[in-house]
């Protein structure tokens, strides 16, 4: 019977890994390989470099920038994301006035917000960045109008202009299109929470904020956790290549403020004909990406609570 039953879960198993290597993990191998060659990506000829591009990598003030950007958006987007939410969840949820027959209760309308807040995750994020590149734009964009039908005319930022302001610019259209998607996910696990433990706790005279800390992170902590690898695994990657490839002049500016690293990987291959470059920058971000989640694993790790 135990034969029979790994030969069931090897034959079950073995497609799915096989086209998994394929698609995954053969063209990380390969982005390795053309690493340590002179690629152009045009020609199938090249020659053997050695560790010469990565010893170009420490040298690109470029590539320093927007390391610096991409570990911005993987170490705030996330404590913003991911607090917003978990506020947002909780109101919902449990933060509303008590009512007849129900210790606790959510605000009124609570069902109806929901679908306010995951409203954004029905757009495409190329969508999203269009429009707020329409928001953004310092002649007529719905922001400085705003500003300036209450008369604050002499402000009117140039928004995505100016090299102090385009990464916040570009870090909040990320807040305002991921937060939803959290409000939805946390909703599902307080939900599932027994109500027994909130009325124990309100009977013994703690107040919401306690009710939070003490109650509802802790039960909720496994799924904060992988939300914060899955929202730091986003800011570095597509969702941020997307946002600053159409938002941002250049794309990746002004003055090279907004670059990130996915962005450069994408101009040194494509626009600049450096692919074993590219695929240098694109290491050094799987390996960002691999710190980053091995980081928050090990910080996050605490006792299981169940219930």
């Amino acid at each position: 019977m135990q034969h029979g039953k790994y030969r069931f879960i090897v034959g079950f198993l073995a497609v799915p890994l096989a086209i998994y290597t394929l698609f995954v993990i053969w063209p990380f191998i390969q982005s390795i390989y053309y690493s340590f060659t002179d690629w152009s990506g045009l020609s199938p000829d090249f020659t053997m470099v050695g560790l010469g591009n990565y010893s170009r990598l420490l040298d690109d003030e470029s590539f320093w920038k927007a390391l610096q950007h991409s570990l911005t958006f993987a170490l705030l987007l996330p404590v913003v994301v991911l607090g917003l939410a978990l506020f947002f969840a909780f109101m919902l949820n449990v933060g509303g006035r008590r009512r007849k027959g129900a210790a606790i209760a959510g605000v009124r309308g609570s069902s109806f917000y929901k679908i306010v807040y995951f409203f954004p995750q029905v757009l495409s994020i190329a969508i999203v960045a269009l429009l707020f590149q329409f928001a953004y734009n310092p002649n007529s964009g719905a922001l400085n109008s705003a500003l300036g039908a209450v008369g604050l005319d002499s402000v009117r930022p140039d928004w995505l202009g100016d090299p102090d302001l385009a990464l916040w610019c570009v870090m909040a259209v990320l807040v305002w299109s991921q937060v939803g998607f959290f409000v939805v996910l946390f909703s599902a696990g307080m939900a599932s929470i027994p109500k027994d433990f909130y009325e124990a706790a309100l009977l013994d005279g703690a107040n919401r904020v306690t009710t939070f800390f003490r109650i509802t992170l802790p039960l909720l902590w496994d799924t904060v956790q992988s939300g914060w690898v899955y929202m730091g695994i986003l800011a570095l990657g597509a969702e941020s290549f997307a946002v600053v490839q159409i938002m941002t002049v250049g794309p990746g500016g002004p003055a090279e403020s907004t670059n990130v690293l996915i962005l450069l990987v994408y101009q040194k291959a494509f626009r600049d004909g450096q692919a074993a470059y590219a695929t240098t920058i694109g290491v050094a971000l799987l390996v960002v990406t691999l710190a980053f989640s091995a980081l928050v694993m090990r910080m996050g790790r605490r006792e299981r609570l169940e219930y």
